[in-house]
């Protein structure tokens, strides 16, 4: 099994071209942490912007998921619903009687 880790544009995390969200998702480091590198490497005179729009052009962007991928049944326990709302554990008692409708 050959897992390589390999860079890609970001197709989730993207403000524009989805270069920092590609990097940072290849670096394990947060999104505004590399955004905020190439805004300081731009308006501190550096090749900032220039970089950007290379690895635009250069990074391709990550491959989608299959039809197959997306459609595959979810493990039991994660398919659940989690609510914050309690549930008894017990069922409702039902013998208690109804209210009756009959006007007096």
């Amino acid at each position: 099994m050959n897992t390589q880790k390999r860079l890609y544009r970001s197709t989730q995390d993207r403000m524009f071209a989805g270069v920092c969200g590609g990097i940072a998702e290849y670096l394990e480091v947060d999104p505004t942490l590399v955004r905020l590198v190439f805004v300081a490497l731009t308006l501190m005179g550096g090749p900032g912007l220039v970089m950007y729009i290379v690895l635009m052009l250069v990074v391709p962007e990550k491959p989608r998921e299959t039809w197959k991928a997306k459609n595959t049944p979810l493990p039991e326990e994660e398919s659940l619903v989690k609510s914050s709302i309690p549930v008894p554990d017990e069922p409702l008692d039902e013998t208690e009687p109804e209210p009756s409708d009959s006007e007096e």
